[in-house]
Order: C-alpha cells, then structure tokens, then sequence
C-alpha cells in the first residue's frame, strides 16, 4: 500500500469524532489551570487570599491567547480561569473544537510556564452560543463566580489566619449566606465593598485604538496614525452595563 492510500484510510480514523463550531454560533472558549490550588498555595507560596504577581501572570497569558492567531475580541481572567470572546465570524481551523481546545490549552500553558519558571498545565473547553443574550450571559455567570470566589476566598483566609484549621475554616463557611460571610469579613474589620474591584468582579483585556503623533521624512510634516493595543481593564462594570459592554465587542 502506498502513502496516499495509507494516508486516506487512516484519516478517516484520526477524524472521526471531529466536531465543528456551527457558523451562525458565537463562540467562547474556557481556560482553567490544572491543580493551580497546589501550585499556588503550596509550591510558589503565593500571598492568599489574591497575589498581585499571579494576577499579572494571567493577565500576560490572556494577552498571549489575543495575540497568538486567533481573532478574540475580549479576554476575561479571574482566579486562574480565563474566558474568550471570539469575533463572530471567526473561522479558523473551519472551527474544530479539537484545534481550539488543543492550541489554546497548549499557548496558555507555554506562555503561563514561561513567566512562573515552572511547568503549569491548563485546560480548555470551547463554549458555542446561540445568540447575543446567551453571551451576554455566560459573561455575567463568570463575572458573579468570580465574586462568589472572591467573598469565599475572603472568608476562608481570614479564618485561616485567626489560627483555624483548614477543614474547620470550610465547615464555619458551610451553607452559610453572602449576608453572613459580609457580615463575618466587616466584624473583623474588612469591609467587602471597598476591596478592589479586580478581586470582586475580575478583569477584561480587550483592543483599543489610540492617536499617535510622528513625522514623515518624506513629506516634512508631523502625521498621526491610529494605533491597535491591548487595554487592560481592572474596574469592569457589573450588571446590565456589564453584559451590554461585552455585547458591544461583536458589532
């Protein structure tokens, strides 16, 4: 048998169980680190319960996976998840989930690697949805797990540092409502509201086009030109704001 009848038969095998992103769906991808709880508590040692080092490492690797091929259109990164916003008509690899799931797991562990001196592995998964609403949507569930994650964390490392246990930290929190766990922080000095608002609500990173002034030799004169970068955005709206600003990413 020769190569090209080889190489035939046996892609059928290795294509099998493609699937593709439908063209009339918006697409998201979800990225999450692998065991990050060990990697930052016990291994790097870094500050609980929010690290400003880990913050701008994820940070950097959001803007990696902006810039590494394919066209997103907003990044979010809170805890050690990240979330993307793809342009709507984003096509690359004819939308295999396989290809994003594979290249964006594999750049943001190369790039995350890189910055922590260290080998960290994360996730991913694509995310298709229907409509504008149901994006809108999956960026608001984000944004409030990332204040459920924040008042939790809050709370947990608090206790922690009063001398308990972690199990008995866990069980004081157990079931308990936001209003007892605000209330908890508050009695010991800590007023939720006025912690930073990248903690409660995360960050967003997404392009912007600036004026910049230079001068053309050729004709003498001073000329400016629009330049493309990266913004990154540690006060991010909440609520309806919130959802129609990130709506606004795919006009």
């Amino acid at each position: 048998m020769n190569f090209d009848e080889l190489d035939k038969k046996m892609r059928v095998y290795e294509q099998s169980v493609d699937l593709c992103v439908l063209p009339d769906m918006y697409l998201a991808a979800r990225i999450d680190g692998r065991s990050f709880s060990r990697l930052t508590k016990e291994i790097c040692n870094f500050e609980a319960p929010f690290d400003e080092r880990f913050r701008d490492m994820m940070v950097n690797t959001v803007k990696h996976l902006m810039e590494c091929g394919f066209r997103v259109v907003f990044g979010f990164t809170e805890s050690d998840e990240i979330s993307l916003l793809f342009h709507k008509e984003e096509n690359t690899f004819g939308r295999k989930v396989r290809k994003y799931n594979s290249i964006l797991a594999g750049e943001a562990s190369a790039a995350f690697s890189l910055q922590l001196g260290r080998i960290a592995a994360m996730d991913c998964r694509v995310v298709p949805l229907p409509s504008i609403e149901r994006v809108q949507d999956y960026f608001l569930w984000r944004q409030e797990d990332a204040h459920r994650n924040a008042l939790n964390a809050h709370c947990y490392w608090m206790l922690r540092k009063e001398g308990l246990e972690a199990r008995e930290a866990n069980d004081r929190l157990e079931g308990k409502s936001i209003a007892y766990k605000n209330e908890l922080l508050f009695s010991h000095g800590i007023n939720f509201d006025k912690l930073p608002a990248w903690q409660k609500r995360g960050i967003g990173i997404y392009w912007e086009d600036s004026e910049k002034k230079g001068f053309n030799p050729v004709t003498d004169q001073e000329v400016t030109a629009l330049r493309r970068s990266l913004k990154v955005d540690f006060d991010l709206p909440i609520g309806e704001q919130y959802a129609h600003m990130v709506s606004a990413f795919l006009e």
